[in-house]
């Protein structure tokens, strides 16, 4: 019997892994903690959302998310549309009223971060054909890279910043995140400055706007904002006490493989191979809080 023990551990160290045995088998080396600076909180009724912010792609305008949040900009402005398979959006209702909108600690305009120079980026790629470009990670984001360039991608839960006509006018002031399936035409056209990490289903669930692209009609249909926090704002006992797999690691490449090979998993009787980059979730576990 001790004979055999040695054998089956060759064995099983050769099968492929489904995704939850690679997670599973992730060293520690394979995590990173999700960084208070990179966080922020934002209280909706009773709920919570996390988002991870996104300075390696969008570092001027997670600046002045920093700092719209750090002033108080948010609290009490509300979500304002709820559109169906697109997005959620929210922001100063009266934007456009001089006389009415909330002062704003940043410029009105900033240079689109649509995308940034592929060159010096901390790319990795994941195999399989992608009609927009070589689809893989930025630092846990799903990014896109072609022609020279690497760029952020519109997946579901996607922090993005609303802009008007002028490519110029998206400051992070007025905040969006997708709800539906993938509009990847909207990469290189918006900003993307971050990704939820946590309660996307707060924002799922919310009423649907009846007016033009989403909108709601009435000052009493928008949903109160109570506040956004940044994480290193919030205290330490009342942080999201996860972990996130680093997407440079060997483990995330093995995860990435089970999800393109699915049969894995069980259940599954066909694969395709590969996975679209909207598919790859990036593993996350809870650790102990310090």
């Amino acid at each position: 019997m001790k004979a055999l023990i040695p054998l089956a551990c060759l064995l099983a160290g050769f099968a492929p892994l489904s995704s939850q045995g690679v997670i599973d088998a992730a060293p520690p080396e394979a995590w990173r903690p999700l960084l208070p600076e990179n966080t922020l909180y934002m209280d909706v009724g009773e709920s919570t959302v996390v988002f991870e912010l996104a300075p390696a792609l969008a570092p001027n305008t997670v600046r002045n998310i920093r700092t719209l949040v750090r002033e108080g900009f948010f609290d009490g402005l509300s979500i304002n549309r709820v559109q169906d398979n697109y997005v959620v959006q929210w922001g100063d209702p009266d934007a456009e009223d001089p006389a009415k909108m909330r002062k704003q600690g940043v410029p009105a305009t900033l240079a689109p971060e649509f995308g940034i120079p592929a060159a010096g980026t901390a790319f990795t790629p994941i195999p399989g054909p992608d009609g927009f470009g070589e689809p893989g990670f930025v630092n846990g984001f799903a990014a896109t890279r072609k022609d020279g360039a690497v760029w952020a991608t519109h997946c579901y839960g996607a922090l993005g910043v609303g802009r008007a006509e002028d490519a110029d006018s998206g400051n992070g002031s007025e905040l969006y995140v997708v709800i539906g399936h993938a509009p990847r035409h909207l990469d290189r056209n918006v900003t993307i400055a971050g990704r939820v990490i946590s309660g996307t289903e707060t924002l799922s669930s919310l009423k649907r706007g009846t007016g033009t692209l989403g909108f709601y009609e009435t000052a009493a249909e928008r949903v109160p904002i109570t506040r956004i926090r940044l994480g290193s704002d919030v205290p330490v006992d009342q942080r999201l006490p996860i972990e996130i797999m680093r997407t440079d690691s060997a483990s995330f490449r093995d995860y990435v493989d089970a999800r393109a090979h699915r049969t894995r998993d069980g259940w599954f009787l066909h694969e395709a191979g590969f996975i679209d980059i909207c598919n790859v979730r990036v593993p996350q576990r809870a650790r102990a809080r310090p």
